[in-house]
């Protein structure tokens, strides 16, 4: 999202900077599972990831490069009586906000996807779900900003930013300082330190999500799947090996990174992937890597101006934000070059902590 809003504010003529304290998009935007999905996504960001998925698959008419998009059909699946009363209806409030999403009854679901466990009560199908090789993110993005103009800073930390009269002092480890008429604030799990930076908190909580790749075998699978309840996602890509993922969590927080792995989680998600393609019960485990995602307290994006601070932006937390991460980038950039967004922001200060000390904030997680 960053790196978005990078690339269109260089090639709007604005002189621009990216810093990053690691190799770029090296954090959740490089290890996440990569899925382009509308069935995971929050319905409110259905008209947004529709067109983050029409970016991915156009990738490099505008990166310059591909990220191996691929479109397939997906499929959302439920094996139990309270499976599937969820599944229809996230189904129904995913269809009133523009998803092509169909019901289909288990005949018709294994027809899509043969592999299927027989067991499967009813799915709902999605002709534009896909994945893309996260992996491929930064470099394509590298790439892209340097070709127009933007001052790319890989290794290279913030220590904070300081407000002046005419903009920011960016203080760099090092002691060097940038000033900037401008900032916008893209860290994902660090987006509240660094809101703290310029006395702004908002609450953003750190999800340590577990992703198991297989050893190479035969195909298994030619869609994406989930389960209606949120707890498995799954692909096959076309060097044979098989992503498994769902939220399962690890060990981690933004100090420490993704630290350790649960066993009892791991074994969880893989048999919940076996139960569903059944033909996984005879590969083999080949790693297991963790990725740190950001959530609101409403589970909505923040992407607008910082409360209270002329000239700062923050975008982030965006619930499947690789599916339409690039499209809400574009859209801050749009806001930030003085053109009207072709879709609406999120407002950052409907999230302003303003609860009391010792008392925890409520969570409100929409469909």
């Amino acid at each position: 999202m960053g790196s978005t809003a990078a690339l269109f504010l260089a090639r709007g003529g604005m002189s621009t900077a990216l810093i990053d304290r690691g190799p770029l998009c090296r954090e959740a935007s490089g290890v996440n599972a990569g899925t382009l999905t509308l069935h995971m996504t929050r319905a409110a960001l259905i008209p947004y990831a529709i067109r983050g998925w029409e970016m991915w698959q156009a990738a490099e008419d505008w990166l310059g490069r591909g990220v191996a998009a691929r479109a397939v059909e997906g499929l959302s699946l439920a094996f139990t009586e309270a499976e599937e009363d969820l599944l229809v209806q996230r189904a129904r409030v995913r269809q009133a906000e523009g998803a092509p999403i169909e019901l289909v009854d288990p005949v018709r679901a294994r027809e899509i996807e043969p592999g299927l466990n027989p067991a499967v009560r009813r799915a709902a199908w999605c002709r534009i779900d896909g994945f893309a090789s996260a992996y491929l993110t930064g470099r394509a993005y590298r790439h892209a900003l340097v070709d127009a103009g933007a001052d790319v800073r890989e290794g290279a930390t913030v220590k904070g930013i300081d407000r002046t009269g005419r903009g920011f002092t960016v203080r760099m480890e090092g002691g060097e300082t940038l000033a900037a008429r401008r900032v916008v604030l893209a860290g994902g799990v660090w987006l509240e330190r660094m809101l703290g930076w310029l006395g702004v908190h908002i609450p953003v909580k750190c999800l340590v999500n577990q992703l198991v790749v297989t050893e190479r075998i035969e195909p298994v699978m030619r869609t994406v799947l989930s389960i209606a309840n949120g707890l498995l996602s799954l692909k096959q890509f076309d060097n044979g090996t098989v992503l498994i993922g769902g939220g399962w969590q690890g060990i981690g927080d933004p100090d420490m990174g993704g630290r350790e792995a649960i066993p009892e989680n791991l074994v969880g998600n893989i048999r919940l992937a076996c139960h569903v393609i059944p033909a996984l019960r005879a590969t083999r485990m080949a790693r297991v890597w963790l990725g740190l995602e950001a959530e609101t307290a409403d589970a909505l994006p923040l992407l607008g101006d910082v409360p209270g601070v002329p000239g700062a932006y923050v975008i982030g937390s965006v619930h499947s934000g690789y599916t339409s991460g690039p499209w809400m980038g574009r859209l801050l950039a749009q806001h930030i070059l003085g053109a009207a967004p072709e879709m609406g922001l999120f407002d950052p200060a409907r999230l302003l902590d303003q609860t009391p000390a010792g008392q925890e904030t409520g969570e409100a997680i929409p469909l």
